[in-house]
């Protein structure tokens, strides 16, 4: 009786996994809306109670710096990592303004990119997540070229856009997610004003074959 028992605990186990780890995030990642529930909402619960803790520490504790799990939700996909790589390289900018941090990740890459001297601020509301970026920001030993400033990006930016130079021609603006979830009204803006050049670059969401991309516009004066 007992050997059935354990014999069936295994088997539901097992099953459960697989669930978890395969089948689910292979149904989910054609549909944009199911992939952001069942990873950013229902695997996240399940973290949080298993661990007793947030996800970031885990990240943190798991260094999940360019990191090639499916399942992680720390930052973008290595597509996108590769093009904003090509946009920093060939920019080659002396200053860099990131509207959210989130954990580091594409604050470090970028960063690590950036021409002696340079200096990249990055915009973070969440204070949880400021001190998960400034760990990985010391891990990476970019101290120096980084100042994470936390607060609402909405009440920063008029404080910034004459300092960092937003409407200085030349200056380019890249931004991500723009298809899913979408910033219609942004793309509609950046592509119809004659003092923009911008030119999309196609990608994918995270965890998903559902498309996404980059805008970036070249501000022409």
């Amino acid at each position: 009786m007992w050997l059935t028992l354990l014999y069936s605990i295994t088997g539901g186990a097992a099953l459960l996994y697989a669930l978890y780890r395969w089948l689910i995030p292979a149904v989910v990642q054609y549909h944009a809306g199911l992939a952001l529930i069942w990873h950013d909402v229902i695997v996240e619960r399940i973290l949080d109670t298993v661990t007793q803790s947030t996800r970031p520490q885990v990240g943190l504790t798991s260094t999940v710096y360019y990191s090639p799990a499916p399942n992680t939700r720390m930052n973008i996909n290595d597509h996108t990592g590769c093009i904003l790589d090509s946009v920093v390289s060939e920019v080659n900018p002396a200053t860099v303004l990131e509207l959210g941090t989130y954990c580091g990740y594409s604050t470090v890459r970028i960063a690590s990119l950036l021409p002696p001297h340079a200096k990249l601020i990055t915009l973070e509301f969440n204070p949880e997540f400021a001190v998960i970026a400034r760990q990985v920001i010391a891990w990476a030993g970019l101290e120096d070229k980084i100042q994470l400033v936390e607060g609402a990006s909405g009440d920063l930016i008029p404080k910034m856009k004459e300092q960092f130079g937003v409407e200085t021609k030349g200056s380019v603006l890249l931004a991500d997610n723009v298809i899913c979830p979408g910033t219609p009204e942004y793309l509609e803006f950046v592509r119809s004003s004659p003092r923009y050049e911008s030119q999309y670059f196609k990608s994918h969401l995270e965890y998903t074959k559902v498309e996404d991309g980059l805008e970036k516009s070249v501000f022409l004066g």
